[in-house]
């Protein structure tokens, strides 16, 4: 592509791609001098011109640059890379139906129930957490809300494909640092705000500051705002709101609310009441959380395409399992073993909860789960007192211990206990075992933090981890054949 065709007075060269990491770029590349939290783009301008680039875009003064590229000074190299990778994949995003997924928990599951209600009526991708999906292209993520190049590439890969719509999360830190600044949403979904990512945002204000930039500045003014009337911000995301806001609850007035609820092990049955008509509804979710997630998907696509909610709601009986997310694990053991994602306060709580709530008599509740390491310090003992409010016993063990101690990390935790029986498991497939082989008939497992995330970090960095719910099965199977 000319350079002229994504910036003003330039000379007349083309480029052939895009890039902000000096070590990545190739020959004809543009390179974007981002600052960072580490490191600033400015100081390998001549590692990446060695490498090829034809184009450095930079926002501070380059006193001596170096000879074989044009220097395209703007004010912010953030905002300058945006606009160029959506110019440069020819604005992906402009013909596909858009949603964007923010909140502290339910994202992933929302955009997937999403992609599930527009199909097959619309192809529609998925990016995010667990995966990027569209067609019969899978592939694992690096991050939720990835860099704006990738971005702009992998939307124009689903256009490619035929996508007509992509359901994707947008993190916090996505928002924050600009990732997802050249997408305008056709609709944008609130899910919660409870406590995490403290040690990025530095406070709540912050966190939610972050959060809410998806509705101020990103969904479309002819878009829609879907959020939730049971969470303490919702007054504050309507205000902000530059679209209208559609609004889901179950204990509150709401344009969408669900009532006569009735819940257990396999199934949520409850009345839709919408537009002044009742609606039953059935799926084979499971859980309150998951009802505040079935409620703003149902939501988020009646209001976005075409669809009718009758073809919406009986999608909604048999919705596809989103791996590491609830996930039931069943091999033919006589206890529940679960797996989910639930890595902050709210999270575990909701799943000690749901757990509690299916031990059958007389059974008992085991969770294993740890807690990240070089990540806020502070959820640790909170982790160990919901332990000792929910949980008969505990196996505590590594969860992205990066290059803290797995067992020092376990220490923070016990700190919230008192009574609850507990003990410390280095290795993760290891405390899984374990506390499978300790199950008896009726008993609950619930296993916490990583759901189908095939890596973990350590201190050399990312090393491959089979995800929670094959271990799990790997390690029911195993007991199953003794």
């Amino acid at each position: 592509m000319r350079l002229s065709k994504i910036f003003k007075n330039v000379p007349t060269v083309n480029t052939e791609g895009l890039s902000f990491d000096s070590r990545n770029v190739k020959p004809g590349d543009t390179y974007f001098c981002l600052p960072g939290l580490t490191y600033d783009g400015h100081d390998f301008i001549d590692q990446a011109v060695e490498k090829g680039a034809i184009a450095i875009v930079h926002s501070k003064v380059i006193d001596h640059p170096t000879s074989g590229a044009v220097y395209i000074r703007v004010d912010d190299t953030t905002n300058a890379m945006n606009q160029a990778a959506r110019i440069f994949y020819n604005r992906p995003a402009d013909s596909m139906r858009m949603y964007g997924i923010t909140g502290t928990n339910g994202k992933s599951t929302i955009a997937n129930i999403i992609r599930h209600f527009e199909q097959p009526e619309t192809p529609c991708g998925y990016i995010g957490t667990i995966a990027i999906a569209y067609g019969n292209t899978v592939l694992e993520p690096d991050l939720t809300t990835p860099d704006a190049i990738f971005l702009q590439k992998t939307l124009r890969n689903m256009a490619d494909a035929g996508m007509k719509a992509c359901a994707m999360e947008v993190s916090s830190h996505g928002l924050a640092q600009k990732r997802v600044d050249a997408i305008d949403y056709d609709c944008a979904v609130f899910t919660n705000l409870t406590y995490d990512h403290l040690d990025f945002h530095g406070t709540m204000e912050n966190y939610f500051n972050a959060k809410a930039k998806l509705f101020s500045h990103r969904v479309k003014t002819s878009g829609v705002s879907i959020l939730n009337a049971d969470d303490p911000t919702y007054k504050d995301l309507k205000q902000l709101s530059q679209a209208r806001t559609i609004s889901y609850s179950i204990e509150s007035e709401a344009d969408y609310r669900a009532i006569n609820i009735k819940m257990d092990q396999t199934s949520i049955i409850f009345d839709l009441v919408y537009g002044g008509k009742t609606y039953p509804v059935e799926s084979n979710l499971v859980g309150e959380f998951n009802l505040y997630n079935l409620l703003a998907a149902i939501a988020a696509v009646n209001e976005t395409s075409d669809q009718t909610l009758e073809s919406i709601i009986a999608k909604a009986k048999n919705i596809p399992q989103v791996a590491g997310r609830m996930e039931q694990i069943h091999e033919g053991q006589n206890f529940n073993v679960i797996c989910d994602f639930a890595h902050t306060p709210d999270g575990m709580e909701k799943m000690m909860r749901f757990g509690r709530m299916i031990v059958k008599p007389g059974g008992k509740l085991i969770a294993v789960f740890g807690s990240a390491g070089k990540r806020d310090k502070a959820k640790r003992k909170v982790f160990g007192q919901l332990a000792e409010k929910y949980c008969d016993s505990v196996y505590l063990t590594e969860d992205d211990p990066r290059d803290e101690s797995p067992e020092q990390i376990a220490n923070e935790i016990r700190t919230g206990m008192s009574a609850v029986r507990n003990v410390f498991v280095a290795d993760r497939y290891e405390a899984i075992r374990q506390a499978i082989e300790s199950a008896n008939d009726g008993d609950t497992i619930l296993i916490l933090g990583k759901g189908d995330e095939t890596f973990m970090y350590h201190e050399e960095g990312r090393v491959p981890w089979m995800g929670d719910n094959n271990a799990a099965k790997e390690c029911i199977q195993r007991l199953l054949k003794e």
